[in-house]
């Protein structure tokens, strides 16, 4: 497993990578690149962000579930689905299984 350290790096270098995506769709636009080419990579970058997402997530789910008392477990559960919910709501729908 990453330690804190690491998912942090690696959160980081995926917004630096996003971060130069975003620049070169400005540039594209400022351009007046082709607005097929343009849309692509938008796409390409809000998919990029969703993964980044997915990744704090995971992470967030581990800290939150590690070293819980098993009486805490469930409360630690439902704060990981309500994060991941709330996450996910803005990607596309989800429907929590009941």
């Amino acid at each position: 497993m990453m330690s804190k350290d690491d998912s942090m790096e690696a959160i980081l270098r995926r917004l630096h990578r996003v971060e130069g995506q975003i620049r070169g769709i400005i540039r594209m636009i400022q351009e007046e690149k082709n607005c097929e080419d343009v849309l692509t990579q938008v796409a390409a970058a809000r998919s990029a962000m969703d993964r980044i997402g997915i990744h704090i997530i995971t992470h967030r789910m581990r800290e939150c579930l590690k070293d819980k008392p098993i009486s805490s477990t469930e409360d630690a559960i439902g704060e990981a689905i309500d994060v991941f919910l709330r996450f996910s709501s803005s990607i596309g729908p989800v429907s929590p299984e009941e």
